[in-house]
């Protein structure tokens, strides 16, 4: 072809087809294509591979122009107005990219990769339930799409929708069951729900296709720290490391399960250099979170914070802004159905059993810690975090126009089915502790449900609890944790919820334990905590930090070490960084 080329140097197809076979053999071809489309003026596809080419090379301005003359040329050529929407996102302008895919979309409605393409930049931009929805159509017109297959389980996780998450994992495996990334990221959600067996197990397939898929390693790290076993997570994140020293979960989670030790300082230069590097925003938010644990650790805290600040930064990039009016009108709607009243009359008519219990407050307030506690005691069994009231308080909420069926009926149908969960859970233990902290959402219908069920609130200084928020990396389900106004307000509402459950629910069945309390005079709480139970005392609930149990909270650290007043008033190093938090130290004179 190039001897064709010195005979017609000026026969720009010729050009253009040197280029793309050069650009098909993974050639550098930039010279060829820009003579191509300097030959072909009016040929919309040279230009747009032009731009293509330019986009690689990180010339994203140049490659924008490129497509737009493309489309100037041939406005109804797709594959331009997908190129352009590439080129779009790379300099993060998402609303005009979101429009350029669109448009490809409407032009060619069974274009897989436009499809795809939209779906990223929605969920890069918060709107997960839409990219759901693009990432489907492109698996519908492409199944076989690995890493579509893996961006729609990521925004079902990040909509707090982890059972479909798992059933679309699973669906994805049944056409790729030798997909190492597939069986990686659904024992990433199995674990998020507290399945750690099943998780373990995904991850081992994983790891028996590809030993080297350094995803599985650090998941198979976090796994391992559930059971305890902090050392073999630590092997195997070095192991990650080994095989990819830039990535960043490998690096954080070195940090997560110890305390800081003076040779971290060589953690501390690896991970700045990490985080340094051009990252998606959510990896480099996992390391800066950890970044900030050091400093905060080392008691630099305002390094600490300026790192903790950033990470939530990256984290709010892709998350959709928290709906103060939504959680207002929640809890608004609650205290006036759940009325003490109503409460009264529904429990008439439910059977009772006492073998449920509810550990509830604000995430960060203590409820590892007291699960960890009751869960050492012989007839105590620790389930975690069930993911069941959330969706029962829907089913509940929108059957009740069925005339048909009785308030009672539906309430025994509820507590019948938790309690048939938590038996599967643990056959012989008198008490089953179910841990989800925002179970304080739903205290009505559970009371309702199961009027014998013994409540735990745990109570912390709400300074305390929001700055830890603020310091931990929550899924986007908890959109609030990113931003100290959305923090205090969600807490606003949250103690104005618990105060009409503490009017409404009878004094017997809810118990508030103060964190500073527990931490002050463990036996004391402790021995409160199991006699409220209904339970003799077990000394081993305070031998709590050496208790065999699988812990999955961000806690799992923390609370197989012994009492530590170092998290107490906290606060107090960060001052002058949370003013949106300080107003609400009059809650803390009112009791909460």
């Amino acid at each position: 072809m190039r001897e064709l080329l010195i005979v017609s140097p000026e026969f720009g197809l010729l050009w253009k087809l040197l280029a793309l076979a050069l650009w098909r053999q993974g050639k550098e071809a930039l010279q060829e294509l820009r003579t191509a489309a300097a030959l072909l003026p009016e040929d919309a596809e040279a230009h747009s591979n032009l731009g293509n080419a330019l986009r690689g090379c990180g010339q994203l301005e140049d490659a924008i122009r490129c497509h737009e003359q493309a489309i100037a040329i041939d406005p109804r050529y797709p594959e331009a107005h997908n190129d352009l929407g590439c080129a779009l996102q790379g300099l993060g302008r998402l609303e005009e990219a979101a429009a350029s895919f669109r448009r490809a979309i409407n032009l060619k409605s069974d274009f897989a990769t436009a499809h795809a393409n939209l779906g990223a930049v929605l969920a890069a931009h918060g709107e997960q339930t839409e990219a759901v929805e693009s990432f489907r159509r492109a698996l519908r017109l492409r199944p076989d799409d690995l890493e579509v297959q893996g961006r729609l389980g990521s925004a079902l996780v990040d909509l707090g929708r982890l059972d479909e998450a798992v059933a679309s994992y699973r669906s994805a495996l049944e056409v790729n069951p030798d997909a190492a990334a597939l069986h990686s990221d659904l024992g990433w959600v199995l674990s998020l729900l507290g399945q750690t067996v099943e998780a373990t197990r995904s991850c081992r397939k994983a790891l028996a296709i590809d030993p080297e898929r350094v995803a599985a390693i650090v998941l198979l790290a976090d796994l391992e720290a559930t059971r305890g076993e902090f050392a073999e997570a630590q092997a195997l994140l070095r192991r990650a490391i080994a095989l990819d020293p830039d990535s960043p979960e490998a690096w954080a989670g070195l940090m997560h399960w110890r305390t800081v030790r003076g040779a971290d300082e060589s953690w501390l230069a690896q991970a700045q250099r990490v985080a340094a590097l051009p990252l998606p925003p959510r990896r480099e938010a996992r390391l800066r979170f950890a970044i900030g644990k050091y400093f905060d650790e080392v008691q630099d805290f305002a390094q600490a914070f300026a790192n903790y600040r950033r990470a939530n930064q990256l984290m709010r990039q892709q998350a959709r802004p928290y709906a103060r009016k939504d959680t207002a009108l929640y809890v608004d709607l609650a205290t006036q159905l759940y009325d003490p009243e109503w409460l009264a009359a529904a429990r008439s008519n439910v059977p009772g059993s006492e073998r449920a219990v509810f550990i509830v407050g604000m995430w960060r307030s203590g409820t590892s810690l007291a699960e960890q506690i009751l869960a050492s005691h012989r007839d105590v069994f620790g389930a975690g975090e069930l993911p069941y009231w959330k969706d029962a308080a829907v089913r509940y909420e929108t059957s009740a126009a069925e005339v048909e069926v009785s308030d009672a009926e539906r309430l025994a149908v509820l507590g019948a089915e938790y309690l048939t969960r938590v038996a599967e859970l643990s056959p012989g233990a008198q008490r089953v502790i179910d841990k989800m902290s925002a179970n304080f959402l739903h205290l009505g219908l559970i009371h309702a449900a199961l009027p014998d069920a013994r409540i735990i609130h745990m109570r912390r200084d709400p300074l305390d609890t929001c700055l830890s928020i603020y310091f931990q990396s929550f899924l986007q389900s908890q959109g609030y944790a990113t931003d100290l106004e959305d923090i205090a307000h969600y807490y606003t509402q949250y103690h104005r919820l618990m105060e009409h459950w503490r009017r409404s629910l009878p004094g017997q069945v809810l118990l508030e334990v103060p964190y500073e309390g527990l931490i002050d005079d463990p036996e004391l709480w402790s021995r409160r905590m199991v006699e409220f139970l209904g339970l003799p005392w077990d000394p081993a609930c305070l031998d709590f930090h050496r208790t065999d149990r699988t812990v999955t909270t961000l806690s799992k650290w923390q609370v197989r070490q012994p009492i530590d007043r170092s998290r107490v008033a906290r606060w107090r190093h960060y001052e002058k960084f949370i003013a949106p938090l300080l107003e609400l130290r009059q809650l803390q004179a009112s009791g909460n």
